[in-house]
């Protein structure tokens, strides 16, 4: 059973999520305040955040960073008032899955934590910290994507990367050298309940790039102008 925690402060909101959630078989905690939600993701094995941004102690966003930075790698969907659309790059820079804007129909809601929980396979994530890795099988190249495990090794260190970013990675590894186009990839992760901006997958392209520049990585992700991107080793791989 996936556990679903609720960070929303609004009652008349939390309660009917709480309800739908609980008939669709997940356990379900909610919390009212930024605070409490970093301590429960801490101290509790949550598989998906259901995040509102604008909570009485911290900022929602705040939120999400925290966890991220704190090791958490199970699904975080915002929902928040800010229907801007730099509000949900931001959002999902600092390290949300999705992103829906209120009011948002329910049935909306489930399709995408259905979604979310069958890109990330439904079980329960580990309490942080999280546990030291295992020392990996590295591939000749020093880059490796391991998808049973979900876990991206750069020589012998794991890079920490989100669900859609592993998503993302996975996909464009299992096709190396090979472009993979923008539809295919904003169709093959987010899938066809995805009705957000296309920059939702330029951000997560970013974050990517950064991460494997920051790892020394032996890859690099290259953009095909008006077709899409491609993951190919550096030349001095």
């Amino acid at each position: 059973m996936a556990h679903v925690l609720v960070v929303e402060d609004d009652d008349k909101i939390a309660a009917p999520l709480v309800r739908t959630l609980e008939r669709e078989g997940y356990s379900v905690e909610r919390v009212a305040e930024g605070l409490v939600a970093v301590e429960r993701v801490r101290e509790t094995a949550v598989d998906l955040v259901l995040l509102d941004l604008g909570l009485p102690d911290i900022d929602g966003l705040d939120v999400c960073r925290t966890i991220r930075d704190g090791g958490y790698r199970g699904g975080i969907i915002i929902l928040t008032a800010r229907d801007g659309e730099l509000d949900l790059v931001v959002g999902l820079d600092v390290g949300a899955d999705d992103y829906l804007a209120k009011p948002f129909g329910l049935s909306v809601l489930l399709a995408r934590v259905r979604a979310l929980f069958r890109r990330n396979g439904v079980g329960p994530q580990p309490a942080l910290p999280p546990m030291p890795p295992l020392d990996p099988v590295v591939a000749p190249s020093g880059f490796r994507v391991d998808v049973e495990a979900r876990r991206l090794w750069v020589g012998d260190t794991e890079l920490q990367v989100t669900s859609k970013e592993f998503d993302v990675v996975a996909l464009l590894d299992s096709k190396r050298g090979a472009v993979i186009s923008r539809d295919q990839l904003i169709s093959d992760i987010w899938d066809e309940n995805w009705y957000g901006s296309t920059k939702t997958l330029d951000a997560t392209i970013g974050r990517l790039r950064q991460k494997l520049e920051e790892a020394h990585a032996p890859a690099r992700i290259t953009t095909v102008r008006g077709v899409g991107f491609r993951l190919e080793d550096t030349p001095d791989a």
